[in-house]
């Protein structure tokens, strides 16, 4: 009997993305939960499993479509399965037939194959309603199935939501997962207030954020629309290609971070000595897998920073006019990718070695070229660090990465004169930019963080003083 497979809810706020590979073809004999096309989407390639089991007898996409949540990606044939189990049961070896003692008659097992069959028919539906994602990272495990989401019709409009924001009763009936409410109450919006457009009226992420555009632009539409460009083609010729997920993800994202009020503070640390230590004991750390650079020993520095300055590891939280202060200490380390910027996060700093910290430094950042992050290695970060010094610069001002309050910029460092006991003695001079909220930050404190960081750079043992 043919069945449609059709592509399962990815996560929260995942609808569509690109098919990267397809890993099935027409003729072949799948399995539940076994893998049957790669989809990249805005942050990570996921291998979607099949909830059905049989002989592929159509294939409906390809390499390069895209594929949203709901669409048909193969057809199966169901009754093509029933050959399978005698063929794995013949090629099983003799010695597991009666593992343990627990061989059983052949009425016996005829009867538990019935009994089991009695039982998948009843489940069928809800198995085929619950669809497994897992993302495709060496050793990730695939998560439990996601429960469907509330049905409701969004045609008859929502309740009115009372003054508190997402406590009223109408908000609890809205159907939004708790991260999107937490971050609705984040940028200070009612998510009563925001039209969803998942299945059944959902709201994700991404409809708070359209929502949040449309109130600042002050649009009656969903979404704001950016002012049109003039004809390029007036004067040349041109070449339109469409953004990237990741490019288009980082457009959206950094467009709603630039709601912040920030400040950039600038400041530059002697690095001469570090330098020298650097040289001395990078082949210890090569030995434990990582390399010794400035990035890894400012991940570390910065987790005795932000113990200081406990403001640097917060979240403004508006629609409750209160301060999340985290306990925890993650640090976001941006890294370049050909696919665009991606920002792993490194968990518990504070607990490891700079040998440690530049071990899994190495790890992520190849992960993160490979496309081999998975979602949850991309968030819960408190900080983050961008060194652009590898490439060139002078100095720059980094986009804090919101909800986050503050990040870290690291220039290209040079040699310089500076003088020093009545003569100009060459040295090691880092510029450092460190941009930040200024609803939660002041500027002297930035300015006591940044010459924090540029001090333990220089003298290493002043960030235990």
């Amino acid at each position: 009997m043919p069945v449609e497979f059709k592509l399962p809810e990815l996560g929260e706020n995942i609808e569509k993305g690109d098919v990267a590979r397809v890993l099935v073809s027409v003729g072949d004999t799948i399995a539940k939960d076994q893998a049957v096309l790669e989809l990249e989407t805005d942050k990570a390639t996921i291998e979607v499993p099949s909830t059905v089991a049989g002989k592929v007898t159509e294939v409906r996409v390809k390499a390069g479509d895209k594929a949203g949540v709901g669409d048909v990606v193969i057809v199966v044939d169901e009754t093509a399965t029933d050959a399978a189990p005698a063929e794995a049961a013949s090629a099983a070896p003799a010695s597991n037939e009666a593992k343990s003692g627990d061989a059983k008659p052949a009425d016996a097992k005829s009867a538990d194959a019935k009994s089991g069959d009695a039982k998948s028919s009843e489940t069928k539906s809800a198995g085929e309603a619950a669809a497994n994602t897992r993302v495709a990272v060496e050793g990730d495990a695939a998560p439990a199935p996601r429960a469907a989401a509330p049905v409701v019709d969004i045609s008859k409009g929502r309740p009115a939501p009372a003054p508190a924001p997402s406590r009223s009763p109408a908000a609890a009936q809205v159907p939004a997962a708790p991260s999107t409410r937490r971050y609705a109450r984040e940028l200070g919006v009612e998510i009563g207030d925001v039209p969803g457009t998942g299945p059944g009226g959902r709201i994700g992420q991404a409809d708070v954020k359209d929502h949040v555009k449309v109130l600042l632009s002050g649009s009656g539409g969903r979404r704001a629309a950016g002012a049109p460009l003039p004809d390029f083609t007036k004067w040349g010729a041109v070449d339109v290609q469409p953004m990237s997920n990741i490019r288009r993800k980082t457009a959206e994202h950094l467009s709603d971070a630039w709601v912040a009020p920030h400040v950039t503070q600038f400041d530059r640390a002697d690095v001469t000595e570090l330098e020298a230590f650097r040289k001395t004991y990078g082949g210890r750390v090569e030995k434990a897998g990582g390399k010794l650079t400035v990035t890894a020993i400012l991940v570390k520095i910065v987790a005795f920073a932000l113990d200081r300055f406990p403001q640097f590891a917060s979240s403004v939280d508006m629609a409750n006019e209160s301060i999340v202060y985290k306990q925890y200490r993650h640090v976001g380390i941006a890294v370049d990718t050909p696919n665009g910027l991606l920002v792993p996060v490194l968990r518990d700093v504070d607990a490891k070695s700079i040998a440690g910290i530049a071990a899994e430094l190495a790890t992520v950042s190849q992960k993160a070229r490979d496309r081999k992050l998975s979602l949850d290695e991309m968030s819960g970060g408190v900080f983050s660090i961008s060194n652009l010094g590898g490439i060139g610069g002078t100095s720059f001002t980094p986009i804090v990465n919101v909800p986050e309050v503050a990040i870290l910029g690291v220039s290209r460092g040079r040699t310089e004169p500076v003088w020093i006991e009545g003569a100009f003695v060459p040295r090691e001079i880092l510029p450092l930019s460190l941009s930040y909220d200024h609803r939660v930050i002041d500027g002297a404190d930035a300015a006591r963080f940044l010459r924090f960081i540029a001090e333990a750079l220089e003298q290493p043992l002043t960030a235990f003083l």
